[in-house]
């Protein structure tokens, strides 16, 4: 039990630090770092951690773009969008409204 204490605060640490670094450079590439190190401390579950990261740079590397520009271009409605396509993103929208979220 001890033991598992130790390594959580080490590991509240790494994300302290993580986060500290990635907001005082200012590099958009160390905020990559925080996903997978949250779902680590959160979890404890370093596959899943890595399994994040992985396929964040996987996205980047195939399309160029991060995961929430292409989500935002994925939600931004376009002419030949059907009927269906265009009431979920507007039902999207309205609901990141309601839940005071960025619309990206």
């Amino acid at each position: 039990m001890h033991k598992n204490i130790d390594v959580m605060n080490k590991t509240k640490i790494i994300l302290i630090s993580t986060i500290f670094l990635a907001l005082l450079n200012g590099c958009a590439q160390n905020v990559a770092l925080v996903g997978p190190a949250y779902a680590f401390v959160s979890t404890g579950n370093v596959y899943q951690a890595g399994l994040t990261y992985g396929s964040n740079e996987a996205v980047n590397k195939l399309t160029g773009k991060s995961t929430s520009e292409n989500i935002k271009e994925i939600l931004t409605p376009k002419k030949d969008d059907s009927e269906f396509a265009k009431l979920v993103k507007n039902r999207i929208k309205e609901t990141r409204k309601k839940l005071k979220l960025p619309s990206e």
